[in-house]
């Protein structure tokens, strides 16, 4: 079965009637490797196909779907349609034309990336791909079209490109179907599209889609006129297909993702601002549990070229800006500031001092450390018009509550999730050893469960399928051979090319973490600590230095190589751990490629590291 994006079923596809049945017909007619997109906008001048289709072997489809009707039609020529309406008679471009504009756009400007143009043979400079298009009439029927176009069909509407309602119905045969759409193409290649072509040609169809790199867009009209080749990167990274169809899918109203580690989480939420800062008049709220990912959120949201219309906040320092926008004080009383900050929110909320439905929508990232009363506040900062919500969540990775996130559902704190959950079960951040390696250690105390929609499942990790080294572990004699071996390592790894900023250590008390910074700057290495308070409030991921991090901030991050170090320090007792197995696991799955654990006194952690770190 075809895989259609957006989903077919969901709200927030708008099709006409003719459109969802051509569009079930690809999905039951069309096998597993073909990709099909609806009204998806390609380009800097938004321009919508109908429908394109991709498939490995075939290539490149542009289709014009109509719904018109025979008797509405009033002539028809090679640039126009004249369609007779409720308002009088309407001309509509010959979609024919439209689809073979639209396509030729595409082509010549995928032709530019050199990775996609064949280097020799007799299609030397065309793309790597075979490319097509045609309409689909689903409302006309062959007969009546060849008797209404006469002699000059088809210089009109040549017959190859076009298929006719009695075409695509339930019944007919899948090959024949199929033959339709392949007889709109007038070469066929050998060889097949591979992944990765397959990936720039998605890139380059929709930079939305776009990991870690610039969203500009290759359809705008270059000072060269589009002809010369374009700087492209040799390896482009997109969202997978079920990132970007699940994206796509949303609609409005409220969305619940429970994704694992690494699932993409944050990628959904980045494409989600990017859509709605198209549709939105109202600000967009981003917020997440702490300062580390926070900065990483604006800085993502800032590639999107969009902070203009969205707002990245960490939970408390939100709370902190909307008493101080209000002039609302601070409660007095002993408890920390930041838990009074929350409270006179609150506060200031039911008695008409804060507004609410100040934001068309709000997207909690890493939901899980959200509190009840959080997520009460929060969702009455929706504007009910838009009532647009997007909650990202991994019970895996709950570190910061004493209690079980699991002790409230989703509908007593105003969540609608019912009919609106979707798990991300595969993890593409980690190796096959590492996610193997953390989950192993963690499986004891994160067993997986399954609940109601209402409530927040436990979801067990799948491996996306790259591997890499195994990770290691490193039992010093004491901590100042811990910080000098760590230090040295990080060395090494700069020395063969890696840069600091890809390098993180993730460390268990503040004590080390302070150590460690003070041994890298003697030894002249760039790091940010994030133990100190103006480096967590003015952190920038975009410079060259090492990070230092606490366990707990270093949630929603990720990079190539991590070392989790202090392991010797870790408490014993029963009380924390679960509380520790849960942190130890964030850590490790922050790690893409490299997972290096040290320790420098005797404990069971340790052992158990011992035993399957060596």
């Amino acid at each position: 079965m075809a895989t259609i994006i957006p989903n077919i079923n969901s709200s927030s596809t708008k099709m006409t009637a003719g459109e969802r049945r051509f569009g079930q017909r690809l999905e039951m007619f069309l096998e597993d490797d073909y990709l099909c997109w609806f009204d998806v906008p390609v380009g800097n001048k938004r321009r919508y196909p109908d429908f394109i289709i991709l498939h490995p072997g075939r290539g490149l489809l542009f289709l014009e779907v109509k719904d018109w009707k025979l008797q509405t039609i009033q002539s028809m020529n090679h640039q126009t349609f004249t369609l007779l309406t409720g308002s009088g008679s309407v001309n509509k471009a010959n979609p024919i034309e439209q689809a073979r504009q639209c396509a030729y756009q595409v082509i010549n400007t995928l032709k530019r990336d050199k990775e996609l143009v064949q280097l020799d043979g007799k299609h030397h400079g065309n793309l790597v791909c075979p490319y097509g298009y045609g309409v689909v009439f689903t409302n006309i029927t062959r007969k009546q079209l060849q008797t209404a176009l006469g002699e000059d069909g088809e210089s009109v509407l040549p017959a190859h490109l076009v298929i006719c309602q009695d075409e695509m119905l339930e019944k007919t045969d899948p090959e024949e179907f199929q033959q339709r759409l392949w007889s709109m193409f007038n070469y066929q290649f050998p060889q097949k599209l591979s992944l990765p072509q397959i990936d720039r040609i998605r890139a380059h169809l929709f930079p939305e889609i776009r990991i870690g790199a610039s969203t500009e867009d290759l359809f705008a009209s270059p000072a060269d006129g589009g002809t010369k080749p374009i700087d492209v990167p040799d390896i482009i990274k997109v969202m997978d297909m079920q990132q970007e169809q699940l994206a796509r899918s949303f609609g409005e109203g409220h969305r619940v993702v429970h994704g694992v580690a690494g699932s993409g989480k944050t990628l959904i939420l980045g494409f989600r601002c990017w859509y709605l800062a198209q549709t939105q008049s109202k600000p967009i709220l981003v917020l997440c549990y702490n300062m580390s990912l926070a900065a990483k959120l604006r800085a993502f949201i800032r590639e999107k070229d969009i902070e203009q219309q969205v707002q990245v906040y960490h939970f408390h320092d939100w709370c902190g800006q909307q008493l101080r926008s209000y002039h609302v004080d601070l409660l007095a009383g002993d408890t920390p500031v930041w838990e009074r900050q929350v409270l006179s929110v609150i506060n200031g909320v039911e008695q008409g001092l804060i507004p609410r439905a100040q934001y068309g929508a709000v997207l909690i990232d890493e939901g899980h450390d959200f509190e009840a009363e959080w997520l009460k506040l929060i969702v009455q900062m929706i504007d009910p018009e838009t009532n647009s919500l997007l909650l990202l969540y991994d019970d895996a990775q709950s570190i910061y509550k004493k209690k079980s996130n699991l002790s409230f559902t989703l509908s007593s704190v105003g969540i609608q999730a019912r009919g609106r959950t979707s798990i991300l079960k595969l993890n593409y951040r980690n190796t096959r050893e590492i996610l193997h390696f953390a989950f192993d250690f963690a499986k004891d105390y994160l067993q997986e469960k399954q609940t109601d929609e209402d409530s927040v499942p436990l979801v067990k990790p799948e491996v996306a399928g790259k591997s890499g080294q195994a990770p290691a572990f490193r039992l010093l004699a004491n901590r100042p051979q811990e910080l000098s071996f760590i230090r040295t390592c990080l060395q090494k790894w700069h020395e063969d090319g890696v840069a600091w900023s890809d390098m993180a250590v993730i460390y268990c008390q503040h004590y080390f973490g302070e150590a460690l910074m003070h041994e890298l700057n003697h030894h002249g290495l760039p790091n940010i600590w994030m133990g100190d308070k103006k480096n967590r409030r003015d952190y920038d991921p975009t410079e060259d230095k090492v990070l230092l991090v606490t366990r707990q901030s270093s949630k929603g991050l990720e990079f190539p190589r991590v070392i989790v170090a202090g392991l010797g320090g870790l408490k014993n007792d029963d009380d924390t751990k679960l509380e520790e197995a849960r942190l130890l696991y964030v850590a490790m799955t922050r790690a893409q490629e490299c997972l290096l654990l040290t320790a420098s006194a005797n404990n069971s952690y340790v052992q158990r590291f011992v035993v399957n770190g060596n």
